[in-house]
């Protein structure tokens, strides 16, 4: 799996910036968040051939070694990291301080946006002049969504990246983060760590997926899924960081 490197504060990486957005309730309300930490943010979402290579299964419906791993539970997806960060250890490729886990939502967002404080990582239209119905012409260069794919069909990485050279941001599959769901932002952290609750039930979900139009593939976009859930539109994308 490669990795970006994302440093909050230096070079052309800002430390804050504005998580949510004034649209809609679940989004609100729009905070800044700055990010004290470094980590590394993985390119692309975890493939089948990976999943594989850690588990020895692969669960998913659209079944391709590049394409997406789906059809698996949060907490499988902590498991999955857990003994990713075990093997890699054992490899000395990971350090003792290291490891690999979900990003949390709030660095999900940092780096969906990567820099930006348009709708889309790519602006604030995915639609051009003369599209109608799903179709999305300016967003099919960057996302997998209803008006352009049929399933979790592509390998990963088959579209533009964001800035950061971060693949399927938006769309493609909604990708696990770290944190229980909240309704809204109220009393959310501001920097950049977890939101979580000891035993949650319903965890957050970001970036919108191949079953959705495509106003819900924006940077801000969330949803809630119960903790067993498990959907061919859900996937997962590792982050490398300190503990």
């Amino acid at each position: 799996e490669e990795f970006v490197e994302i440093t909050p504060g230096e070079g052309k990486f800002p430390a804050t910036f504005r998580m949510g957005g004034d649209r809609i309730d679940n989004e609100k309300p729009a905070h800044e968040v700055t990010l004290k930490h470094k980590f590394a943010m993985a390119k692309y979402e975890v493939p089948q051939n990976l999943w594989e290579a850690v588990t020895g299964s692969n669960p998913s419906k659209w079944k391709g070694p590049r394409n997406s791993v789906e059809m698996f539970s949060w907490k499988e997806a902590r498991e999955f990291c857990e003994k990713i960060t075990e093997l890699l250890r054992a490899e000395k490729l990971l350090g003792t301080d290291e490891e690999i886990r979900m990003p949390t939502e709030a660095e999900w967002e940092y780096c969906c946006r990567a820099g930006t404080t348009t709708a889309y990582s790519f602006g604030d239209e995915a639609t051009k002049e003369g599209d109608a119905d799903k179709k999305a012409s300016r967003l099919n260069e960057f996302g997998w969504h209803t008006g352009n794919a049929a399933g979790n069909d592509p390998p990963v990485g088959a579209l533009k990246p964001n800035p950061w050279g971060l693949y399927d941001m938006h769309g493609y599959l909604w990708e696990f983060v770290e944190d229980s769901w909240h309704a809204t932002y109220a009393d959310a952290p501001t920097n950049g760590l977890a939101w979580k609750e000891v035993a949650p039930k319903q965890v957050v979900i970001r970036s919108g997926s191949w079953k959705d139009h495509y106003s819900k593939l924006t940077s801000s976009s969330r949803a809630a899924v119960s903790i067993e859930t498990k959907d061919d539109a859900i996937g997962l994308r590792c982050v490398r960081a300190k503990k």
